[in-house]
């Protein structure tokens, strides 16, 4: 966590607030919703009981002064049902244990909420025979499982909340950290990119103004040209390798392709640096199996992939030097190697070698893209790198593919 980004953190925070905000309003929603609707059952079932109640009340009045008998309950340690008679002439006779009835509610029709005392009593009145009984029920039971439901969902709440923060956050951290990563890479990628390109252009820059300024001899024009001509090729072999980057980097490369040979492809991309190698005096030999080098890559993949190799070992390798290129099956695996005889890669350049814009043992040729794309081509196709010293004391890369049926 100490590592990661400032900005990933405050935005992970940030996240992980208005995540925690929107949960605590959609479970506040659901709070309500739930005392609102087991509120409603209960009340719905003391409903039906006062119903079942005004249904056992016999039609034959008591005897005179005797108060009206409670309806059986249907449950042992339920509350009690309250009962009312009103008679003709408007008296109310209840049990000496039953509240007085407020006069106001003689005409309950029902059910509906009262209160008696208190106490709320949900109460429901019908005529039986020449009488009106009004029957009756403490809410005091709804109002137990209402206040209990609220309380489990206070003391849930802020548990609740405080996993989701801190999911939140924890995922918004894993989830922005490759997104910022990839976001600062971009911007040093562009930076480099920007440097790279100002040396070049600065040559060209000067060469013309020092051209402009006076009247210059066949020969100076001449060795300007000459230089201006090569920073351009160098500028646009840049550009080149970014924009090929840029568009495999945007694009979404199938690792697999048709079956290639392996050791013909390395022997063809071979050839076409012979010149360059003998110009320089180097041995450049090939190595290749007469048969099963077959791998399942993009064939224009390979091919870009083996150039950079073998030019990174043309520009590194000093003059009568050697370059191998070998190509041999390894177990279920074929592995193209190129060892070379030049400087080798210390250990501690070996984690940074793909870097982009990144050149090993202070080299001041190239742009530093060629490894970064091989990087690039190796993953995207699913190959494995081996780095390490070659046999002649210089560098050796080494990538192995699953071997295909050709």
């Amino acid at each position: 966590m100490a590592g990661r980004p400032p900005a990933v953190r405050r935005q992970s925070i940030m996240v992980a607030l208005a995540a925690t905000v929107v949960v605590g309003l959609a479970y506040l929603v659901v709070s309500l919703a739930v005392v609102s609707v087991v509120t409603r059952n209960l009340t719905g079932q003391v409903d039906e009981r006062l119903s079942q109640a005004l249904t056992h009340v016999p039609e034959e009045p008591p005897s005179s002064g005797e108060p009206p008998k409670r309806p059986p309950g249907d449950r042992p340690f339920g509350p009690p049902t309250l009962i009312w008679t009103v008679t003709s002439d408007g008296t109310v006779v209840t049990d000496s244990e039953t509240p007085a009835l407020p006069a106001e509610l003689a005409g309950v029709v029902g059910p509906e909420t009262a209160t008696i005392g208190d106490t709320e009593i949900r109460v429901q009145g019908a005529q039986v025979g020449d009488r009106y009984v009004i029957v009756g029920q403490s809410l005091e039971s709804v109002s137990d499982a209402r206040s209990t439901i609220i309380l489990a969902e206070v003391l849930i709440a802020p548990i609740l909340l405080l996993v989701v923060f801190l999911g939140a956050v924890t995922i918004g951290r894993r989830v922005a950290a490759p997104v910022e990563a990839a976001r600062r890479r971009q911007l040093d990628f562009t930076a480099d990119a920007s440097h790279e390109l100002r040396t070049p252009l600065s040559v060209i820059e000067a060469h013309t103004s020092l051209a402009l300024t006076q009247p210059r001899d066949e020969a100076w024009h001449r060795a300007a040209f000459e230089r201006v001509d090569h920073e351009s090729k160098r500028m646009r072999r840049l550009l080149d390798d970014m924009l090929w980057l840029a568009r495999f980097d945007a694009a979404q490369s199938p690792a697999g392709g048709e079956p290639v040979d392996l050791g013909t492809l390395a022997a063809q991309t071979a050839d076409r640096f012979a010149a360059v190698a003998e110009t320089r005096g180097l041995r450049l030999r090939v190595s290749v199996p007469e048969e099963g080098s077959s791998v399942a890559v993009p064939a224009q993949l390979l091919d870009r992939l083996l150039g950079v190799l073998i030019d990174n070992a043309c520009r590194y390798v000093p003059d009568g030097g050697s370059i191998d290129v070998t190509v041999a099956r390894d177990g279920s695996r074929v592995a193209v190697t190129v060892d070379d005889s030049g400087p080798g890669i210390p250990a501690d350049e070996r984690e940074r070698i793909f870097d982009r814009f990144h050149r090993a043992n202070g080299a001041t040729g190239g742009a530093g893209l060629g490894l970064a794309i091989a990087d690039a081509i190796v993953r995207a196709t699913g190959g494995r790198w081996q780095l390490g010293s070659s046999p002649a004391g210089g560098a050796r890369f080494s990538v192995s593919w699953p071997r295909a049926i050709a």
